[in-house]
């Protein structure tokens, strides 16, 4: 059976950790990690720390957890699809099989605009396009040009300075224009 999208590779995988300064050195100092962006507890429970290795904004991420129950576990996956077409076919292709839907939009660091969902095991999972590129400055987008939202038209209609966020799917530009995100 052919999927409406394809996936290009693992994007991001996200982590819990029970010591989020510990960690942090350790990917920074033993293994080469750059910190792209860091979350305080306000934002993200135990806090957050975006790392990359590559241009990507981020290909790992650590979620502070101050007990060990959740340490050593999985938050959650992200697999890059090549267009933001390619993201909304996916979103409807997942409703069509019954999948759960968690999220849709774009979230905040990153700005990248995603569906999330649970496989059947319920490990969470993401399908995005869009991440923000790491220059050679090494410096990220600043905090006041994010741009959530919690839909995929909003993010569409809310783009971040520099983003573009042009459907070239005619039918799908139809649906948007239209107000309907079904196909």
């Amino acid at each position: 059976m052919s999927t409406p999208f394809a996936v290009r590779k693992i994007g991001h995988a996200v982590v819990f950790v029970s010591d989020l300064d510990r960690s942090t050195r350790f990917y920074t100092e033993v293994l080469g990690f750059k910190v792209s962006d860091v979350y305080p507890g306000s934002m993200m429970p135990g806090g957050m720390v975006f790392l990359r290795c590559n241009s990507d904004h981020h290909c790992l991420a650590l979620v502070g957890e101050g007990d060990t129950s959740s340490a050593k576990k999985l938050h959650h996956l992200a697999f890059e699809l090549s267009t933001l077409d390619e993201v909304f076919r996916a979103r409807d292709h997942l409703k069509t099989h019954g999948a759960t839907l968690t999220y849709e939009g774009r979230r905040r660091a990153g700005c990248q605009v995603s569906v999330e969902f649970l496989d059947p095991d319920g490990h969470h999972l993401e399908l995005y396009w869009g991440v923000d590129q790491i220059g050679s400055d090494g410096r990220s987008r600043p905090a006041e040009e994010w741009r959530q939202t919690a839909s995929l038209e909003d993010a569409v209609r809310m783009a971040p300075p520099g983003q573009d966020t042009t459907l070239h799917d005619l039918a799908l530009r139809a649906r948007l224009e239209a107000g309907t995100d079904r196909p």
